[in-house]
């Protein structure tokens, strides 16, 4: 818990043990917006600044007050909407684009929720319809070929698990998978992958969430996997309270001390689902069980609090190696024994990372 006290904007309170879990996204009193501020640069053209001129008032016209002038970070604000709630905490995420040729914020209240961007009179109207709300007709989706279903068919996810998230496909091009992100049924965020090469990549100015985040909304107990398929997965195994990280794992841990949430950039989407992942008292990480998954685990742990986190223990594939993930599990195992992999998980311990293998 000393990780956060350096980042108080005021004392922490006394706690005493009550029937809510302790987290430390409870605990975390976020930096003011002033602690962040910088000289401008003063070699940058005329253009950018006259770019972050257009928009200054647009924003203050909302309601939202900063004197952050630097672009491509995140910023917690207090939300002018529900000016935190009872805590009143700074609950408003607030960015400027590297390009200063929009703002856009969210506040990470459930409660509340609202967001909104505005752009730079001098952006043309192509870049605001890129960056306008997602809609399945926008991103060009359709419903999944029957050779895609059949990709998910050979991995035991059923057509009507697919349907349930609204696994689609790009209509210009039927070997791309898309997963669309959604918060209260609404596209936030897409991600693709190719069945051919294999890459993934996701809609560019949009921001990041947990995948299958509806189906956390009032758990109790939250299992986190690595990856989308992983996600289905668990469902088809009858554990829909699970979400995937968007953006897979980290190679190495880090040594340093935890980033406020506004520089958290790697790990945006945890505060983003803040208020999801403070109700729960317990949270199952089912990361991948290679070296980059254990990393990935001890990354979420930190952050979520380890005393409410338990790990997976994947069981043996043969007598050199175990299965990786809970596709593996599902396809070889069967459905009844990824539910026992997750009823077996353990409480957190920190693996023995040489210092070697931090960064």
């Amino acid at each position: 818990m000393q990780l956060f006290v350096r980042y108080q904007a005021h004392p922490l309170p006394f706690f005493t043990r009550s029937t809510k879990p302790f987290s430390l996204f409870h605990s975390f009193r976020f930096f003011t917006h002033a602690r962040f501020s910088r000289e401008p640069d003063l070699e940058k053209p005329v253009k950018e600044a006259d770019k972050l001129s257009e928009m200054k008032q647009k924003i203050v016209d909302v309601g939202i007050n900063f004197d952050f002038t630097s672009a491509g970070q995140y910023i917690i604000l207090t939300c002018p909407k529900c000016k935190g709630g009872r805590s009143l905490e700074r609950t408003l995420s607030f960015h400027i684009n590297q390009n200063k040729e929009f703002a856009m914020w969210r506040c990470f209240r459930m409660e509340c929720g609202w967001a909104d961007r505005v752009f730079a009179d001098s952006v043309n109207q192509d870049n605001k319809l890129n960056l306008s709300r997602k809609t399945e007709e926008s991103l060009g989706l359709e419903p999944l070929s029957h050779e895609l279903t059949a990709y998910f068919a050979d991995r035991m996810i059923s057509e009507e698990v697919l349907q349930k998230n609204s696994v689609m496909q790009l209509s210009t091009d039927q070997d791309i998978i898309a997963f669309t992100y959604k918060r209260n049924g609404v596209i936030i965020n897409c991600k693709y992958r190719n069945i051919i090469n294999k890459k993934f990549w996701q809609e560019k100015g949009t921001e990041k969430i947990l995948y299958g985040l509806d189906d956390i909304k009032e758990a109790d107990v939250i299992i986190i996997v690595e990856g989308e398929i992983d996600k289905l997965s668990m469902e088809q195994a009858g554990l829909a309270n699970c979400v995937s990280v968007p953006d897979g794992a980290p190679q190495k841990v880090s040594s340093k001390e935890l980033p406020s949430p506004d520089k958290d950039s790697r790990f945006m989407y945890l505060w983003n689902c803040k208020d999801y992942l403070d109700k729960a008292s317990k949270l199952i990480l089912a990361t991948d069980g290679d070296w980059p998954g254990q990393v990935l685990a001890e990354e979420l742990a930190r952050r979520l609090g380890k005393e409410r986190c338990w790990l997976v223990q994947w069981p043996k594939k043969d007598e050199l190696c175990c299965f990786k993930d809970a596709n593996e599990v599902l396809k070889n195992l069967g459905a009844g024994a990824l539910r026992d992999v997750i009823g077996n998980a353990v409480l957190y311990q920190t693996p023995n990372f040489s210092t070697r293998q931090l960064k």
